[in-house]
């Protein structure tokens, strides 16, 4: 069902450790009630794409968040304060697991979210989604993005990252759906290869698509990467999927 109108704002929610962080809202017209989407940035930053994309949802009949893991780095443009949060080494996994359960938190207590929730993010936030849906039993569900570092080698392990997220797949606690280009260098085909072997093993519940001619990143239509007929087909897997699991 698309909704012809929608209300957008930005607000400040607790984040990790109770602190104020930023995030931007989108939700249809009405009182509801609507599944809930929480979206996680990519590494590009808390950008324009990302409130596009939540328009998008609200559009489609969701009820929206996508809160600003980089608040604490500042206010000026996505891309200077991305840059920054990079050479700081990132945003820890802890922090983001915490300013991502704040989002839950603060999406599943409105009253016009019908008590579903699902999660989504592309990139750094794809794996951010996974290790999440690994450690919290709150969501619905999860779809994955070309999560790069799902899989990780013992030395790339750091304080910010001392875990690797496909070291926590028996914790996998929701649908799974994964959507990869098979010429994309982060993930690789074999990585994702291992990380969907783990999730066998596990006998987990999900869904991975790979796409030939695509790379990294291939529903960015502002990026030299954007692929429009695998972005198309993309698309329509992410709404069949959050159709299936967020709707009562």
């Amino acid at each position: 069902m698309a909704h012809k109108g929608m209300t957008t704002d930005t607000i400040m929610i607790s984040g990790h450790n109770g602190e104020q962080i930023s995030a931007y809202i989108a939700k249809p017209l009405g009182n509801g009630p609507f599944p809930g989407i929480v979206m996680i940035h990519h590494i590009p930053g808390w950008d324009e794409w990302n409130f596009e994309t939540a328009r998008r949802f609200a559009h489609h009949g969701y009820a929206v968040i996508c809160h600003n893991l980089f608040h604490r780095a500042g206010e000026g443009k996505a891309d200077d304060i991305a840059a920054k949060v990079r050479a700081e080494g990132g945003v820890s996994d802890a922090q983001a697991m915490g300013d991502t359960a704040g989002a839950v938190k603060w999406l599943r207590s409105q009253s016009y979210v019908n008590g579903k929730v699902g999660m989504i993010g592309s990139c750094s936030a794809g794996r951010q989604t996974f290790l999440y849906a690994c450690q919290h039993k709150d969501i619905d569900c999860a779809i994955e993005l070309w999560g790069g570092r799902v899989v990780m080698a013992k030395e790339d392990l750091n304080p910010k990252m001392p875990v690797a997220p496909i070291d926590l797949t028996a914790g996998l606690s929701c649908p799974l759906l994964g959507l990869f280009g098979n010429d994309d260098k982060a993930p690789t085909p074999e990585q994702v290869n291992q990380h969907e072997a783990e999730l066998k093993k596990h006998g987990k519940n999900y869904e991975f698509h790979r796409y030939d001619g695509a790379g990294h990143g291939f529903f960015y239509y502002d990026r030299p990467m954007y692929r429009v007929e695998q972005a198309l087909d993309g698309w329509k897997k992410v709404y069949a999927f959050f159709e299936k699991h967020l709707s009562k």
